[in-house]
């Protein structure tokens, strides 16, 4: 018999003796946990009953837990047990007093609890993040010792993914982007005769600020959730540790090409959308206000300064690299189940994007004095 079994008798002496015998684990005690709870808590409550467990031939955590609670959340005296069983209830003990050791929160500083927990867990992230850093920074030196194990398939196929297969979305949504903005900045300047300074507005407008934020917003949403969700399945899976039990580096073959293939591609992505959002933009001013696509051609390059085309391509390679960095961090973090998975995932895209927003504020204010007439 494995069910959990147990039976109230007297011993030799004339004295009440409870013995359980049968498997009492997680499996056994799921249909009946309940039950055995209230019966167990009655029986607890005899001063003088003896509890002889010795014929339990399975026990885990749950069984154990349960008698635990039964007695009160105490060891009783009078309790007759094997040498093997002995460990799960000193554990369980432990962790019952470190409870009980804890002190409550003082009324009115939960607050503060909260603050404290938040710093604890953005020092952690801060430290794992820069530790992967510092571990690429490793693998760019071995790569440049040993060029042969330069992991060329798996960036390539990291520029694919990342690139040509994003360039269909961020083209319609840079265009559509730039048919919005033409539209509404066209009602406005109408107003004061100055439909001429659209050109003005759309250039350093899409190509410094919103082509490289534009596109490191779709990329983190795009591919730096797919990152950190392939990252969270190899992990739940165990194929993470596979690599290692191999000996293949997982910041090498995993983390290094995506952070390397979003540097090169989002640049590009960068000049793809800007010029599809200056298309949508030049549409829209030609039906608005009558300016030619000659004259706008001629006159983009007059009124905006190269300057900001090399602002927003090192633009470009900085959020890429943000980027990958956040998702890749967050999918090594995932724990072993999916709801872990989920969580990581939403978090990567939001940190992705919020840093991003970051990081650009940064460019503004030191390029306050670039490519501005």
């Amino acid at each position: 018999m494995t069910a959990p079994r147990f039976d109230v008798g007297t011993d030799a002496a004339g004295g009440r003796r409870l013995r359980l015998s049968g498997h009492w684990t997680l499996m056994e005690l799921a249909a009946g946990y309940e039950p055995y709870a209230v019966e167990l808590a009655r029986l607890a409550r005899e001063p003088a009953l003896t509890w002889d467990i010795r014929a339990v031939t399975a026990l885990d955590s749950t069984g154990a837990t349960l008698l635990w609670r039964a007695w009160g959340g105490q060891r009783i005296a009078a309790l007759e047990l094997r040498p093997e069983q002995a460990p799960i209830f000193a554990r369980i003990e432990a962790v019952s007093r470190e409870d009980t050791a804890r002190p409550a929160p003082a009324a009115g500083l939960e607050w503060l609890i909260a603050v404290g927990r938040m710093t604890l867990g953005f020092r952690a992230h801060l430290v794992d993040l820069i530790a992967l850093i510092g571990q690429m920074v490793l693998d760019l030196g071995h790569l440049a010792r040993h060029p042969r194990d330069i992991p060329w398939r798996e960036t390539s196929a990291n520029l694919f993914k990342s690139g040509v297969r994003a360039m269909p979305v961020t083209a319609l949504v840079g265009f559509l982007i730039g048919v919005v903005l033409s539209y509404l900045s066209a009602l406005q300047l109408k107003t004061f005769g100055a439909g001429i300074f659209i050109i003005n507005i759309l250039g350093i407008g899409i190509i410094r600020e919103l082509g490289p934020v534009l596109v490191a917003v779709l990329v983190a949403g795009r591919s730096g959730s797919a990152m950190t969700a392939q990252l969270g399945v190899m992990r739940v899976t165990e194929e993470i540790d596979a690599l290692a039990t191999m000996g293949v580096s997982r910041s090498l073959r995993l983390v290094l090409p995506k952070v390397a293939a979003l540097a090169v591609v989002m640049p590009l992505l960068v000049l793809w959308t800007s010029t599809t959002a200056l298309l949508g933009g030049m549409v829209s001013a030609q039906w608005q206000l009558d300016i030619s696509y000659g004259f706008f051609i001629d006159t983009l390059p007059k009124v905006v300064p190269v300057a900001n085309l090399w602002i927003a391509l090192v633009k470009g390679a900085t959020f890429g690299m943000l980027v990958a960095l956040v998702a890749c961090h967050f999918g090594l973090r995932v724990r072993p189940n999916t709801e872990s998975l989920s969580a990581n995932t939403t978090a990567s895209v939001v940190t992705g994007i919020t840093l991003v927003m970051l990081v650009d504020a940064v460019f503004a204010i030191a390029t306050r004095n670039i490519g501005i007439q």
